[in-house]
């Protein structure tokens, strides 16, 4: 009796953020303890900015230039950003939920011990970003340069990387079970012992193999 092969079971997507059909505009610099409610930032100048256990709720980010910032503690849910500048911003220990992050900056941001719930990186520049000690559940990385991006000791269960360039990506440490990359640059890639459990599309293995023998140390000859 010939073998049947079974379809590949369809990724569920992130849960999409949920925005009012009015925001208010955002005034002033953000500030420590704010909530900000149903509020739409423009192309405002918030860079550099500092605050501490801020909340973001049904918020929009559209143009808006955050380089440099640094939140802690901070939560986000229901937030979207479009083309945003968030180069090298700084969070840590804070949760973001329900979230979709668009054609915007990320170069050199660090996400350090965060917890990150359906959230969307899409078309994003996120080379030498980091994502050391977070937890990404149902988080998709789509069409992403993530070059030298950092993921040691991440608890990327189920995350997915697809159409993205990971060429000397770091995942030492990583908990990768469930993880899905499709159609990616592996090339270089670091903690290669770090994948085991992850689902790889053929064509995404000459580079995974590329990334396995260098780390073993292993020659081979033509």
């Amino acid at each position: 009796m010939p073998s049947q092969r079974t379809a590949p079971k369809k990724l569920k997507e992130p849960t999409a953020p949920k925005l009012p059909t009015t925001l208010a505009t955002a005034t002033g610099d953000l500030a420590d303890d704010g909530v900000y409610l149903s509020t739409a930032f423009g192309a405002v100048d918030l860079v550099g900015s500092e605050a501490e256990d801020t909340e973001f709720e049904r918020c929009s980010f559209s143009g808006t230039r955050l380089s440099a910032t640094a939140l802690q503690r901070a939560t986000l849910n229901d937030v979207v950003f479009r083309s945003c500048d968030l180069a090298n911003v700084r969070l840590a220990n804070c949760r973001i939920f329900t979230t979709a992050i668009d054609g915007s900056r990320l170069t050199g941001a660090a996400f350090s011990d965060c917890g990150l719930q359906d959230v969307l990186f899409e078309s994003c520049r996120a080379d030498l970003a980091g994502f050391r000690f977070s937890t990404l559940r149902r988080v998709v990385f789509r069409d992403c340069n993530l070059e030298a991006a950092t993921f040691q000791n991440a608890d990327l269960r189920g995350a997915r990387f697809e159409g993205c360039r990971l060429s000397g990506a770091q995942f030492s440490g990583a908990d990768m079970t469930g993880t899905h990359i499709t159609d990616c640059d592996l090339r270089g890639i670091g903690g290669v012992q770090s994948l085991r459990g992850v689902t790889v599309t053929a064509a995404d293995a000459p580079g995974l193999l590329s990334s396995l023998t260098a780390e073993l140390g292993i020659t081979i000859q033509d």
